[in-house]
């Protein structure tokens, strides 16, 4: 499944130029967004620890738990973003088992990925 297919055809999308800022870590979160076109850095602490391409979902964490965003994301290029509010995720994972699934995944693929990052140091 690729959410950015989900959402191909929304017309109200939070566009970045290279080097702007989605997010900062601490910030408080609203929302979710998915990827529809560009690239985004994630950083954490200061370290780039993922790149976010078309079809991507980022920030999804401030929907689940409402605690403070944990990254900073910015633009690496253009790019073009689908903002997920409270209400719109949960009418999502009702209606569509799919994206339940897709969100859970990603959240397991992030959590493997800081558990391979800190076993390197």
């Amino acid at each position: 499944m690729n959410p950015a297919e989900l959402f191909a055809h929304q017309t109200d999308t939070t566009n970045l130029a290279p080097g702007d800022t989605l997010f900062r870590e601490g910030d408080a979160g609203d929302g979710m967004y998915v990827v529809l076109e560009g690239a985004l850095e994630i950083q954490v602490s200061g370290k780039v620890v993922e790149t976010s391409t078309r079809g991507a979902i980022i920030g999804e964490l401030a929907l689940i738990d409402q605690a403070p965003r944990i990254a900073t994301v910015t633009a690496k290029e253009a790019s073009k973003l689908v903002k997920i509010d409270q209400r719109r995720f949960h009418f999502l994972i009702q209606q569509n088992p799919f994206f339940a699934t897709h969100v859970m995944k990603v959240l397991a693929e992030r959590l493997r990925q800081m558990n391979r990052l800190l076993a390197e140091h």
